[in-house]
């Protein structure tokens, strides 16, 4: 009778014999497919089970990388939202290398681009964006917590950059309008401004360079707006 060889290997994690790389593809894909559904489903309508269907693993595999539910929607958040929060910071650094007072157009689009680029990147860009909007909506403490870890550096650097230009308003009215700017910009990039309905059918939607340009402008007026 020949005996078997008992597999060392616990249920749910990676073999040993993974080339170098793999592991983190496989992480990256796990992450992909969990945008996906979270986008779809939401946090509370989505679930470890989806998930690990889509993205073709064992359930156990994504527990074994990221723990539990609430830790994978936290790294699909950071993953992506730290790029956003990065292009962010470059973008400010380039236009101080450019001029050294930029206009406050200037500032919105070097804001609001990368979330416009990051929206029309492709499916998961776009999931991304209304993983984005959901967790905003939310407004319970473990969502304030990962909004400010995720994104609070950079938009400080803004409202700081902001207050330069527009010496007459004070810091902290530009704060309070830098909210009104968020609300308004996620509201637009989720398509949920209803243009059709309020133009009477003449615009139907704006394409993408035209609705940032548009939003530019508004929010611009609203931040140069006396106090």
């Amino acid at each position: 009778m020949v005996e078997r060889k008992k597999n060392s290997r616990a249920p749910g994690r990676p073999s040993k014999g993974n080339a170098p790389g793999a592991e983190l593809d496989l992480r990256g894909k796990i992450l992909d497919h969990a945008e996906l559904v979270f986008a779809d489903l939401g946090f509370e309508g989505a679930n470890l089970r989806e998930i690990a269907a889509q993205a073709g693993v064992n359930q156990g595999l994504i527990r074994y990388y990221f723990g539990s539910k609430v830790d994978l929607f936290d790294e699909c958040f950071r993953r992506r939202g730290g790029l956003l929060a990065g292009h962010r910071h470059v973008n400010l650094d380039r236009l101080f290398e450019i001029t050294e007072n930029p206009s406050v157009e200037d500032l919105l689009y070097a804001y609001l681009k990368p979330q416009w680029d990051m929206k029309y990147s492709g499916p998961n860009g776009a999931a991304f964006v209304a993983m984005q909007a959901r967790l905003h909506a939310e407004p319970e403490e473990h969502a304030l917590r990962l909004r400010r870890e995720v994104y609070d550096a950079s938009v400080k650097r803004y409202i700081v950059a902001l207050s330069r230009v527009l010496p007459d308003v004070p810091k902290d009215i530009i704060s309070v309008r830098m909210a009104f700017l968020v609300g308004a910009y996620l509201f637009m990039l989720n398509d949920l401004g209803r243009i059709g309905d309020l133009t009477e059918g003449h615009l139907t939607a704006f394409g993408k360079d035209e609705m940032l340009d548009q939003l530019v402008r508004f929010l611009s007026a609203g931040l140069r707006a006396p106090a």
